[in-house]
């Protein structure tokens, strides 16, 4: 693989938003792009190969890897974007819709991950790039239990990098902000509404409506996902876009109780 050629890139999650806009990008800079959706689609799309996986069955997973390696012999990239987001009081959620937003967000990018390591463990090369959110590192009141995937996989990734290292894998982590995609039409709403929260729920909604208005586009995204899948030096974490970029200099530079109250005013929350 070479500047000119940088080799294949698997992006879950691919059929639209964020993941569509990271596989034309990856494309455009030269990948040979595979990309997957759950439901059976085009087999073709701008030139990226579609392939199904659901992300949260062992055997469409290996599946699709063996597609991949019968078609194109190596993975050198992989992009896990597939993703859902839920949004209300935490405990509006039953312990099995709780399981099932894990299953995908978490599970999902630990499944796919653990089937391409051997195929880049012995390429002794490969670059992983795992789609998290300014959510996987600040508080998100009514968005808990979807925060709480994306700090997993903070958490995972950050780890996995370092044991990944000698091989010749880096493992590294995109963070956007608000992206103007259909995630908030797509949103989960809990299955075990409470009243007390109605009118908090409410009000988050309209926040999270207004702020995907202005949110960035998905080729913002796109374009972070390229420089993190193409640095020869790669850093842990890239923030996608200049909200991300604010909150993620705030987060680590205003003191803790400060950053509370600017939360809670931001979000309409008794400051």
């Amino acid at each position: 693989m070479n500047k000119n050629n940088p080799g294949v890139a698997l992006v879950t999650g691919a059929s639209s938003g964020i993941g569509r806009a990271a596989a034309k990008a990856l494309q455009n800079a030269g990948f040979r792009v595979f990309g997957t959706s759950r439901r059976a689609t085009a087999q073709s799309i701008d030139g990226m190969t579609m392939l199904v996986c659901d992300v949260t069955d062992d055997e469409s997973v290996a599946k699709l890897v063996d597609e991949v390696m019968a078609k194109a012999g190596r993975i050198d990239l992989l992009v896990n974007n597939a993703g859902i987001g839920l949004l209300g009081g935490a405990e509006e959620s039953s312990m099995a819709q709780a399981q099932a937003l894990f299953d995908v967000n978490v599970f999902g990018v630990l499944r796919v991950t653990r089937a391409v390591l051997p195929i880049m463990r012995h390429q002794r090369k490969g670059r992983i790039v795992n789609l998290s959110s300014v959510q996987g590192f600040i508080p998100a009141p009514y968005f808990a239990l979807y925060a709480s995937t994306k700090h997993a996989i903070e958490g995972y990734s950050e780890s996995l990098d370092h044991e990944l290292r000698p091989f010749g894998i880096r493992v590294v982590l995109v963070e956007p902000a608000y992206t103007r995609t259909s995630f908030e039409d797509n949103l989960a709403r809990p299955d075990q509404l409470l009243d007390i929260y109605d009118s908090a729920r409410a009000r988050m909604n309209l926040a999270v409506r207004k702020a995907m208005e202005k949110g960035d586009a998905p080729e913002v995204v796109a374009k972070t996902v390229l420089a993190a899948a193409t640095d020869p030096a790669p850093k842990s974490r890239y923030a996608a876009g200049k909200m991300a970029r604010q909150v993620s200099f705030l987060r680590r530079f205003v003191p803790a109780s400060a950053f509370d109250k600017s939360l809670r005013k931001q979000l309409g929350l008794p400051v």
